[in-house]
């Protein structure tokens, strides 16, 4: 049966055409965000699970940030303290040419004078922005430790905990008196500046050692943290990024069928007027 009233063929055209025009802007959307998930009506939980991680990355570039500034702050502590460890081997081998009866007694004192205001302003100048660790004050505030963030932690769908890295100073300071050793001024003094200058030289390598290793801890979490942060970049573009080729792809063939589908319409818009030959 025809009717002018109710168009069947019509009908089925038309939302034919409003499916294909439909899937047809998704798909020019996907091509110009770049996003199959853009927004959280195209897929609430993914678009949720990667607002979460984009958060982290956030979280995890800040900490990079706060590894690389910790990172130059003990590598500078550890500069000056390798340096203060040469300066007493230095200081060292003036004392055991003191234990000689021929030694000039008076110009070893000068050198050793000199060397000895060489490692304080090697422990005064052994400072970034402010944080001094072979000094007593590490950080300006009486702390005796630099604590660096080194890690956002997250279990489940929990609250990230921070973690820290804490360096301890060596405190050369206080831990090596170079101020208060034995003036040499003769075979006697030399051999007790030798004593202590042994001394010294031990904790200043102890120290040298604590930094480096705190150091060496430091670049390993920072260059950790930074494949992390790549990874963790990857896992969100699977998540949410478009298939370029296939959305390529997919737009051409909706191309292609928007136009048959709208040929389709006017075919089913144009079928009752052959009603018209019935009354002639």
């Amino acid at each position: 049966m025809s009717s002018i009233l109710t168009n069947n063929s019509a009908m089925v055209a038309l939302q034919t055409l409003k499916g294909i025009n439909k899937n047809l802007a998704m798909t020019q959307n996907e091509i110009s965000t770049g996003k199959t998930v853009a927004s959280a009506k195209d897929n609430s939980s993914i678009w949720a699970i990667s607002k979460v991680m984009e958060s982290d990355v956030a979280g995890f570039n800040a900490i990079s940030d706060s590894l690389s500034v910790g990172e130059s702050t003990v590598a500078v502590a550890s500069a000056g303290a390798e340096q203060i460890v040469n300066v007493l081997e230095e200081m060292k081998e003036l004392t055991v040419s003191g234990n000689s009866e021929t030694a000039d007694y008076a110009k070893i004192e000068a050198d050793m004078a000199e060397k000895e205001a060489q490692i304080l302003s090697i422990i005064g100048a052994s400072q970034f922005n402010g944080v001094n660790l072979l000094a007593t004050d590490t950080d300006g505030n009486g702390g005796t430790q630099l604590t660096i963030l080194s890690s956002l932690d997250r279990v489940g769908s929990g609250a990230p905990t921070a973690s820290t890295i804490d360096v301890a100073t060596v405190d050369f300071e206080a831990n090596l008196d170079i101020a208060g050793r034995t003036a040499v001024t003769d075979q006697a003094s030399a051999a007790t500046a030798l004593g202590e200058m042994e001394a010294f030289l031990q904790t200043a390598i102890n120290g040298a050692a604590q930094l480096g290793a705190s150091a060496k801890r430091v670049e390993d979490q920072n260059t950790f943290v930074s494949k992390l942060t790549d990874a963790m970049k990857s896992g969100i573009g699977a998540l949410v990024d478009a298939d370029m080729e296939e959305a390529s792809a997919r737009l051409q063939a909706l191309q292609t069928q928007q136009q048959l589908g709208v040929q389709s319409l006017s075919i089913a818009n144009q079928a009752p007027q052959t009603i018209l030959s019935l009354f002639r």
